[in-house]
C-alpha cells in the first residue's frame, strides 16, 4: 500500500458511508448483503465483513439477528450548555435551565460516604482512602436519560458541616459556588477537560447506548485558593448531544 492509499475495506466503507449521509440509504434501509458487497465492489467476504464492521463502529448501522444490517436513525445532537456565567439565585446551572416554562428536565440523586480512590485523590489533592462524599446524579429530559454526573468532595472540607449532603439540608441543591460560600470558602476558579471515550456497561445501560457507542466525559474541579473542593465527572451520549462552551470575555 502506498502512502495515501486506503485498504479496501476503508474504501468500501467510506462509500456506503457517502450513501447514507446522502440519503441513497436512509434511515431504516436494510444495507446491501456481504455477497452484494463483494460483487459490487470486486472485494473478498473479508473485506466486504470489515467494512461492515467499520460502519457498525461509527454507529450508523446495526445488525439484526436473522435479517441483515440497517441503516440508523442519526438523532440531531442536542446542545448541554457549560457557561462562566452563575445563575443570580445560586441554583446549579442545569437547575436553572430546568426552571423555564418550555423545559422538561428531572433528575435524581443518591451521596455516599466512600474512600477516596487513587484518580479521585489526586483530583482533590487528598490521599488515598480519605473519606469523600460521592454523589450520583442521573439528569433527564421528558423522562429518556440525557446526561450522568458523578461527583466528589473531601470530607475534611464538607464534614460536619451544613452542606456535607449536597442534595439535601438548607442549601441543597445549590450550586458549589454558593455551598462552599455558605462555609466560609471562597471558590476562585474552575478547570473543565473533556474527552471522549467508549462507554462503560453500566453507563450505557442507564443512558440507552449499545457496546461500543463512545461518551464525551467533562471533568471538572472547582478551586478555592489553589485547593481542590470538588471535582466531578459528566458524562454524555457523543451521538445526541453536544458540549457548547459560552465563557465571558474580559
Amino acid at each position: 500500500m502506498t502512502f495515501g492509499e486506503q485498504p479496501a475495506y476503508l474504501r468500501v466503507a467510506g462509500d456506503l458511508r457517502r450513501k447514507i449521509a446522502n440519503g441513497s440509504l436512509p434511515p431504516h434501509a436494510r444495507l446491501p448483503s456481504q455477497a452484494r458487497i463483494r460483487k459490487e465492489y470486486g472485494v473478498s467476504d473479508t473485506v466486504a465483513l470489515e467494512a461492515r464492521k467499520v460502519l457498525m463502529a461509527e454507529g450508523l448501522v446495526e445488525g439484526r439477528s436473522g435479517s441483515g444490517t440497517y441503516v440508523l436513525e442519526r438523532p440531531v445532537p442536542r446542545i448541554i450548555a457549560r457557561s462562566g456565567f452563575r445563575p443570580a439565585d445560586g441554583a446549579s446551572p442545569f437547575r436553572q435551565e430546568q426552571a423555564e416554562e418550555s423545559a422538561r428536565g428531572t433528575w435524581e440523586s443518591r451521596s455516599e460516604q466512600t474512600g477516596a480512590g487513587a484518580d479521585v485523590a489526586e483530583r482533590l489533592a487528598v490521599r488515598p482512602g480519605d473519606r469523600v462524599m460521592c454523589t450520583r446524579y442521573v439528569f433527564r429530559d421528558a423522562g429518556e436519560p440525557m446526561m450522568l454526573s458523578t461527583s466528589w468532595e473531601s470530607l475534611t472540607v464538607t464534614g460536619r458541616t451544613p452542606v456535607m449532603l449536597p442534595e439535601e439540608g438548607p442549601l441543597g441543591g445549590m450550586g458549589v459556588v454558593e455551598r462552599m460560600r455558605a462555609i466560609g470558602i471562597v471558590v476562585d476558579n474552575v478547570t473543565e477537560e473533556v474527552g471522549a471515550r467508549p462507554g462503560l456497561a453500566e453507563e450505557l445501560l442507564v443512558l440507552g447506548g449499545v457496546p461500543g457507542h463512545v461518551v464525551l466525559v467533562v471533568r471538572r474541579t472547582y478551586y478555592a485558593s489553589g485547593r481542590p473542593v470538588e471535582t466531578a465527572d459528566v458524562v454524555v451520549p457523543a451521538d445526541r448531544y453536544r458540549v457548547a462552551y459560552h465563557l465571558p470575555v474580559k
